[in-house]
């Protein structure tokens, strides 16, 4: 084996250099400018979901179905060594459900919860001058949809979506279930 001629020895030294100088700059803050959206269909109608509010997204994820009174309740799926309820999105939202979804979303925070919606359309990076309408976290300015999920909505590309907000829908569950929310301090809303 011979060794690297002079110009790939240079390069390599470059190379290490400049991966090893990355970690000596600050972290990248996220841009205010811009929105990272999931674009989905749950129940045939278009929405979008914050990638920041997301933890995950899996298509065709076995789901274990249990009984109950809540037509929106799926069943326990398994992630990563946790049991994880999952929640038919188009039935929170107040749609028909005809058909299983196929895709899975996590919900980003405690406690775990997975949203299962019918097609992923797929990534979009939108800007804030792509917001129509933003409501506040506090559900300030209503707060649209079944239980105040729906926190604004966005112009893009082939028409305008509302941005489904994982917390409210977190929320809703909450109060379909009959549990009191805690944040994560622990302390009752």
């Amino acid at each position: 084996m011979t060794a690297p001629s002079g110009s790939v020895s240079r390069r390599l030294r470059r190379l290490r250099d400049d991966f090893d100088h990355s970690f000596a700059e600050p972290a990248r803050s996220h841009d205010e400018q811009h929105l990272e959206l999931l674009t989905i269909r749950a129940g045939g109608r278009p929405y979008a979901i914050r990638l920041s509010q997301s933890s995950g997204v899996h298509p065709d994820r076995p789901v274990t179905p249990l009984p109950g009174p809540l037509p929106a309740l799926l069943g326990l799926a398994g992630f990563a060594g946790a049991v994880v309820p999952v929640y038919d999105l188009a039935a929170l939202l107040g749609h028909p459900v005809a058909e299983v979804p196929r895709w899975l979303v996590l919900a980003a925070g405690a406690p775990q919860l997975g949203l299962a919606f019918h097609e992923l359309d797929g990534h979009v990076r939108a800007t804030t001058d792509d917001l129509i309408r933003e409501t506040g976290e506090d559900g300030s300015d209503g707060g649209h949809g079944r239980g105040g999920t729906l926190r604004g909505l966005v112009d893009l590309p082939g028409g305008s979506r509302p941005i489904i907000d994982i917390p409210a829908t977190r929320a809703l569950v909450h109060a379909l279930t009959g549990h009191a929310q805690t944040t994560d301090e622990g302390d009752a809303p």
